[in-house]
């Protein structure tokens, strides 16, 4: 069993939905940023998403954009977040999962990037971008080293690509809350529940549900029907804002992190 479906039964055990938390790599230096992964296992994230900026994103609204913009500029790229995860893999830190585009993992070569995420004690891979179509390779060289292979569904998926997304995956599922590019919204998308449903209609693996959720309301609603709530542009915002005003980045995502679980923030 991966540390990421340990995590899963565990959460299942306790009866509770999991927080999943998102932070692009090296925003908005490298030296913090190691910090706030730090932060992000004291607050208690179940798994921590970790975003490898680019600089072409496809998906990505203006919070993560402007992270990756910040981190590109500090020195982060694909090598360099797989450097800083690997010098954080001490002190029982929650599954990382590794959030990239496809280009720089073909760059650096499928089979090297595998070898040194697992090296790195990266738990999971999502490729953005990575057709459906032409996963079964790249989940062959993952699986070969220990790494799940997460995809994304959105309400536009056919039930023939979510079947594919079923039986390729492993870890979870990321459902996408709504159409368009992240970023924090006001409620929840109306297409996120039944969305869900369809999902678990597909599959016996946790479904994790993001886009859009940004605050502690958010993430009870969201827990009521999914296994796990992804909070990303709204921490991504927190790290650039508390940065710009001179703050100590790490401690005010820890405090948002916890007040995301329900203590004080």
């Amino acid at each position: 069993m991966s540390r990421l479906s340990a995590v899963f039964e565990r959460l299942k055990a306790q009866k509770r939905a999991g927080l999943i938390t998102y932070v692009t790599a090296g925003d908005p230096d490298l030296p913090r940023s190691a910090r706030v992964l730090e932060a992000l296992a004291r607050a208690g994230a179940d798994v921590i998403e970790v975003g490898v900026p680019f600089s072409d994103p496809i998906a990505d609204g203006p919070a993560i954009q402007r992270a990756s913009e910040r981190a590109l500029a500090a020195g982060g790229g694909l090598g360099a977040t797989l450097d800083l995860v690997a010098g954080g893999r001490a002190n029982g830190r929650p599954p990382i999962v590794l959030f990239t585009y496809v280009n720089p993992v073909l760059k650096m070569g499928l089979d090297t990037f595998a070898r040194r995420a697992a090296d790195a004690g990266v738990d999971g891979v999502l490729l953005l971008d990575l057709p459906i179509e032409e996963a079964s390779a790249a989940r062959g060289v993952l699986d070969g080293h220990g790494l799940d292979l997460i995809f994304l569904v959105s309400p536009t998926t056919t039930d023939a690509r979510l079947a594919e997304a079923a039986r390729l995956g492993r870890g979870f599922l990321y459902a996408i809350s709504r159409l368009g590019v992240t970023g924090a919204r006001d409620r929840v998308a109306a297409s996120a529940g039944p969305l869900v449903a369809r999902v678990r209609a597909a599959t016996g693996l946790p479904v994790a549900l993001g886009f859009g959720i940004s605050t502690r309301a958010h993430v009870v609603e969201v827990s009521r029907f999914a296994d796990a709530a992804v909070v990303g542009s709204a921490l991504v915002q927190v790290i650039g804002d508390t940065a710009a005003a001179g703050g100590d980045v790490p401690v005010r995502v820890e405090a948002f992190v916890r007040g995301l679980k329900g203590g004080p923030s």
